[in-house]
Parts: C-alpha cells; sequence; structure tokens
C-alpha cells in the first residue's frame, strides 16, 4: 500500500474513532486498516496508537503526527480541486507563441477579447518567425503560417488560409513604374523576408495562368520579419511581400500599393498547434474554440481591404 493511502486510512481511524468505523468510511475492510496503520507504525518504529478492547487512543506521537498527516491531505484535496477545477474553469497562465505577422495583427486583438469574457485567464505572448519546440521550450499553445505540417503527434487546429501580396510605396512606384507581369519583377529592387515560411530564392504566384515561379534578382535588403519589410517598404526601398494582415493598414492609409494585383503568393494555413487532446486545460480549451470563431471573421474582412485596393 502506498504511503498517500497508509495517510488516510490512519488519518480515518483517528477521527473515527474505531477501525470498523474507518473501514466503512474508505468503502475497505477492518483488516485492511489495521494492517495499514501496524505498517505505517513499523514504517516509523513509533507506536501512534493505543488499542485496548474497547477503545482506541492516539498516542502522544500519534496526535503530532496527525497534525501534519492532516495538513498534507488538505493540500492534496486542494490540489485535486485545482486541477479538477481546471478542467471546468478557465483560469491560470496561458504561455502560447506565434509568428510576427499573425501574433502583431491576430493573436493580441484575439487575446484583448477572450480577456473580456474570461479576465481570469493571462497570457505570456512570444512572438518569433519559427516554430517552437512546444515541450522542450513549454509553451502551451503555438500559432503558425504553414502549407503542411511536419507529423509531431501534437493537435493541430486549422483556424483559417490566407496568402501574401506584392506591395510597393506610391514613391517607389513613381520612380520605377509598375511592373505588368512576375517576369518584370527582374528590373525591380526585390525585397525579401529570409525565415521558414518564405521563399528566397524565388516568389512562387498564383495568378490567371495557375502557378508561376520566378527567380528573384539579388536582393538590397533582407530581414525576418513582415513587419519589418512593412517599414522598408514604405520608405520606397523596393517591392516586397507583405502577408494580408501586414499590409492592411498601409493599404487603407495609402502608404503602400498593391503590385501585380491579379497574383498572390502561395496561400498558407493557419494552424493552432497543442501538445495533447486528452484532458485539455480549460484555457486552452476555450482559447482554441475562441480562435476558430473569430480569426475566419477577420481573414475575411483583411481580404475584402485588399480587394478594395485591387478597385482603387
Amino acid at each position: 500500500m502506498d504511503v498517500l493511502q497508509t495517510l488516510r486510512y490512519f488519518s480515518a481511524v483517528a477521527q473515527s474513532g474505531s477501525f470498523t468505523a474507518a473501514a466503512a468510511l474508505l468503502n475497505t475492510t477492518t483488516t485492511n486498516v489495521s494492517k495499514a496503520v501496524t505498517s505505517l507504525e513499523a514504517r516509523l518504529q513509533t507506536r501512534l496508537i493505543n488499542r485496548t478492547t474497547r477503545r482506541l487512543a492516539l498516542t502522544e506521537a500519534g496526535t503530532r503526527y496527525l497534525q501534519r498527516c492532516e495538513r498534507i491531505l488538505e493540500e492534496i484535496r486542494e490540489a485535486d480541486e485545482e486541477a479538477g477545477t481546471a478542467q471546468v474553469m478557465p483560469a491560470g497562465r496561458l504561455k502560447i507563441h506565434a509568428m510576427s505577422a499573425i501574433g502583431n495583427h491576430y493573436v493580441i486583438d484575439a487575446i484583448a477579447r477572450y480577456r473580456e469574457i474570461h479576465p481570469t485567464v493571462m497570457f505570456d505572448l512570444t512572438v518569433t518567425n519559427r516554430l517552437p519546440d512546444l515541450l522542450e521550450e513549454g509553451y502551451d499553445m503555438s500559432i503558425v503560417l504553414a502549407r503542411d505540417l511536419p507529423d509531431s503527434g501534437f493537435v493541430a487546429q486549422r483556424l483559417g488560409i490566407t496568402y501574401s501580396i506584392l506591395c510597393a510605396s506610391p514613391t517607389y512606384v513613381a520612380r520605377r513604374g509598375m511592373p505588368i507581369s512576375p517576369a518584370a519583377l527582374l528590373e525591380h529592387d526585390c525585397l525579401k523576408i529570409v525565415n521558414t515560411v518564405m521563399p528566397v530564392e524565388h516568389w512562387v504566384f498564383e495568378g490567371p495562368s495557375g502557378i508561376e515561379a520566378v527567380e528573384t534578382p539579388l536582393s538590397p535588403f533582407h530581414v525576418n520579419t513582415a513587419d519589418a519589410m512593412t517599414v522598408a517598404i514604405r520608405n520606397g526601398m523596393g517591392i516586397g511581400i507583405q502577408p494580408i494582415a501586414s499590409a492592411v493598414e498601409g493599404l487603407r492609409a495609402g502608404t503602400l500599393v498593391r503590385v501585380l494585383p491579379d497574383y498572390r503568393l502561395e496561400a498558407l494555413n493557419m494552424f493552432a498547434i497543442y501538445p495533447s487532446r486528452k484532458f485539455v486545460d480549460a484555457k486552452i480549451k476555450t482559447w482554441v474554440e475562441f480562435l476558430k470563431t473569430a480569426i475566419p471573421g477577420v481573414l475575411e474582412a483583411d481580404e475584402k481591404v485588399v480587394g478594395a485596393s485591387i478597385k482603387n
């Protein structure tokens, strides 16, 4: 019998005043209870209960031991209740990772709206353009863009589909002109995002004639995040890839213009990835369900902005 169970048996005997009453309380036999207490005393080399044919009485050592046992058992009861509550009531801290464009433009906004519903949930958000090791780095979830995911054994919920477009600044277009085909990009300064999602050596477009790949010329500027690329494009440095999330604000404001409006880069899936399907914490479960409801609407609204920029 394990130590914890032995403590429960001893506590039940001390509280009820008899082995028989303790056995009834614990739904076991009197023999099991007696053996448990005898085993505990043998392990401690201390008598905890004086027994007569009529009554039981705790020894001085037994009284002190019972006080400590009760504190331990109460801590365990509280821990069990807290763990059980975590399955039904969202509370505590979520440590999540998101790729930069979707983290800055979608996830933070979603966190703010989610916390209006569940204010007892707190967030630690890390924004980087890489796929983290969830278990090694202790993340509860990662929100990423990818064509497909490697087989990791993790749970992956698809939140929506998005894509990237080419943008330039009005000053760049006025100075260098607007390319009319992907091949014409060879005559322009093509700025490149270097990360695990965006291709560097060539850009693959979906256009009127289907899939078209273009080898990009030597780039005057490399950077690793879409938001940093937005700043470079806005400053007239050249033409660059912009995820819709990073482009919408500039398109609305007129600081960015869409290049090759009939073309877009390959679509990417947005995934929420988390370690386990079993015994999912309530805060993770409700957060995933919130994202599945909220993100598609935001993606659709951003696509409308991109579509409006074509007409303008």
